[in-house]
């Protein structure tokens, strides 16, 4: 099945890379590999809406299908698909009266982030929810590592600003572990990036 962006670019989905752990017996928690950047956020989010704590969820992107393959009623294929607008960001909610709206990325690399992963559109996207008092971030997983960091949207401008004034084009790791914050992988919730959110903002 294709998908295509509202300009009419093919959508080609990034493949997941499943890890395997070296040996079950070194005292090592692999309880998170082969699991996605994603994956992990979605159970937070659920955690967070057991314990009460904040209702937060992964936008749905609208779809405008324009082909499908009928050889049989109950089998019906859908061959190919658009995406009916630009996508914003991926999460969205709210937590003690709070708006939260998020984007979150992963990157093969072990040294920077490349900016050419987020989109003009969510920038702006996210200077809007900023100008009206909401909160608006980037959280970044380095698949090698497994290392997370939590990027502040005025933080994230910046570096974008840089970009576009003929600077460098990624986000290093040591620009990432200076001006944002690391959030170590746990049990539940898995990603705690409210913990975070609730001592930069004091909710």
């Amino acid at each position: 099945m294709e998908f295509h962006y509202p300009t009419g670019r093919k959508y080609v989905a990034q493949t997941k890379t499943v890890k395997k752990a070296e040996s079950p017996n070194k005292d090592i928690i692999y309880s998170n590999r082969g699991m996605t950047l994603e994956e992990d956020l979605n159970e937070t989010n659920q955690y967070y809406l057991t314990k009460g704590l904040a209702v937060i969820h992964k936008k749905p992107t609208p779809v405008q299908i324009v082909h499908v393959d009928y050889a049989k009623r109950s089998t019906a294929v859908i061959k190919e698909a658009y995406f009916r607008q630009a996508s914003t960001t991926d999460y969205n909610g709210i937590s003690n009266g709070k708006y939260i709206d998020f984007e979150a990325k992963e990157t093969k690399s072990s040294t920077s982030f490349p900016l050419k992963n987020i989109h003009e559109h969510q920038i702006d996207h996210m200077k809007n929810v900023i100008k009206q008092n909401g909160i608006a971030f980037v959280i970044i997983r380095f698949s090698a590592s497994e290392e997370i960091f939590l990027l502040e949207g005025e933080r994230l401008f910046k570096f974008w600003d840089r970009m576009e004034n003929g600077g460098r084009k990624s986000i290093t790791k040591q620009e990432l572990e200076t001006y944002g914050h690391s959030i170590e992988i746990g049990w539940a919730p898995r990603i705690d990036y409210l913990k975070i959110l609730r001592n930069l903002y004091s909710f």
